[in-house]
């Protein structure tokens, strides 16, 4: 449980910022908040950074990159909105949703050039509702990878990550933070003081009752994220009485392999793959997004699919570190023919070939899905997939400083959210979440939060 209590007489230690969470948004943090000056100390439960970060793609979407400009696109700020809103059917605050559209290209572009991160355009598909390609990535396609750099350029820089570490406590002096309280993974307990805070603790899934309370519709899924996101940021809001908003917004996904629980890039499905259910029959308009399939796929008998697609596809997605797990480990098969695919996952006779057949060439099918003339071939691939609980999207109010809101609707002096901990722009449910709106709050924020004063 998150307290909140009065600060005890003295700190043996008081840093100017101090930051919960070394995922991407606690380094990214980190990283802007060294740069304007200030001397910072990260706090991580983890042995080693990691967090909902190292369990994604590690893909940032951002519009008018340097990236971008190289590979022709024209695209803004007030466009990427528009799909961002668009996709949450306008249930997002636009004055957020407009912050980050904005913010998201100089940090891309700020840690391409000052950090030296070898930032690459994903241009070879298309993630859906985005109106460009805007997603950049690290050379893997790995959140891993992605976590690993930021952490090496937060060392380089010489800011300190105390690691096994739990916050447990604000210390809280007339609406300010004065610090927090420490419980190590060993029994020791110590404080911190700080002039200000940063949760970037991340969200609530990994914490069953909670999950249960803001999402039941997702209660059952597997949980796909970080254990440690147990909501602690939501806990410490009650207690200060800071405003949250959209506690039932969530990224889910329809497409992780079963049971070897390795994610399988949405790629496979926007170049023309589809979902087939235990009668080899399609159930649903996969075109919608991989976060509202994690309820499509688990609604079929037993909570699972098959996710068919081909060889040309199984190319694109062999950039993604995931994608060549899979294939390692055997949760990707690939055959010649449709027939060897249906005895390998135990579906019925025909069933594919028939569902295939329906497919249209151009044009829109029986599910409102279009399609685009890129018809599946020979060699023929397949995995079984579940549906799962990526990480949750609501969370604290935030002002353009990333600084907590007050019931009273001002901002705490020195209390800010960011990533998980502050709410998204992926609207009230599972179905506004546009790709990569998890990375995208998470730096944005991070770098907004770490620069401010």
């Amino acid at each position: 449980m998150a307290d909140i209590a009065p600060p005890p007489d003295c700190f043996p230690t008081t840093v100017e910022t101090l930051i919960i969470g070394a995922g991407a948004c606690g380094l990214v943090a980190a990283l802007a908040a060294h740069e304007a000056g200030q001397e910072v100390l990260i706090i991580e439960r983890d042995a080693v950074p990691a967090g909902s970060t190292a369990l994604s793609a590690g893909l940032i979407p951002a519009a008018g990159t340097v990236q971008q400009h190289a590979n022709g696109i024209e695209d803004t700020a007030e466009l990427f909105a528009d799909d961002i809103q668009r996709k949450a059917n306008d249930e997002n605050d636009p004055g957020l949703v407009d912050l980050m559209a904005r913010t998201a290209a100089p940090v891309i572009d700020w840690l391409t050039g000052a950090h030296d991160m070898p930032f690459t355009l994903v241009d070879d598909f298309d993630y859906p509702g985005h109106s460009r390609r805007r997603m950049h990535g690290l050379p893997s396609r790995s959140g891993q990878e992605l976590v690993d750099a930021l952490r090496a350029r937060v060392e380089a820089q010489g800011i300190d990550i105390i690691c096994k570490s739990i916050a447990t406590t604000l210390f809280v002096d007339a609406g300010r933070i004065a610090g927090i309280a420490i419980r190590r993974t060993d029994g020791a307990q110590d404080v911190v003081g700080c002039r200000r805070l940063i949760l970037a603790c991340n969200g609530f899934g990994g914490n069953a009752g909670k999950v249960a309370t803001h999402m039941p519709q997702i209660a059952d899924a597997l949980w796909f994220g970080h254990g440690g996101n147990q909501g602690e940021a939501l806990d410490w809001a009650e207690a200060l009485g800071a405003q949250t908003r959209h506690l039932g917004a969530h990224q889910g996904h329809g497409n992780v392999a079963d049971p070897h629980g390795i994610l399988i890039t949405w790629a496979v499905i926007t170049e023309g793959g589809v979902q087939v259910n235990a009668k080899g029959q399609r159930f649903w308009n996969e075109a919608q997004g991989y976060s509202e399939a994690a309820r499509a796929v688990l609604a079929q008998p037993g909570g699972r699919a098959i996710t068919l697609f081909d060889g040309r596809i199984a190319e694109i997605a062999r950039q993604f570190a995931d994608f060549q797990a899979a294939e390692a480990q055997g949760a990707v098969q690939s055959a010649r023919t449709l027939e060897e695919i249906e005895t390998r996952f135990d579906l019925p006779a025909w069933s594919l070939s028939q569902t295939l057949e329906r497919l249209p060439e151009t044009g829109r099918d029986a599910f409102g899905r279009e399609f685009a003339g890129k018809s599946l071939a020979p060699p023929f691939c397949a995995v079984r997939v579940t549906g799962a609980l990526f990480h949750t999207q609501g969370g604290l109010i935030v002002d353009d400083r990333a600084r907590a809101i007050k019931q009273d609707g001002t901002a705490f002096a020195n209390l800010f959210a960011a990533g998980g901990a502050a709410c998204g722009v992926s609207g009230q449910g599972d179905a506004g979440y546009l790709s990569g709106n998890g990375l995208l709050s998470a730096v944005t924020l991070g770098f907004i939060a770490g620069r401010s004063s």
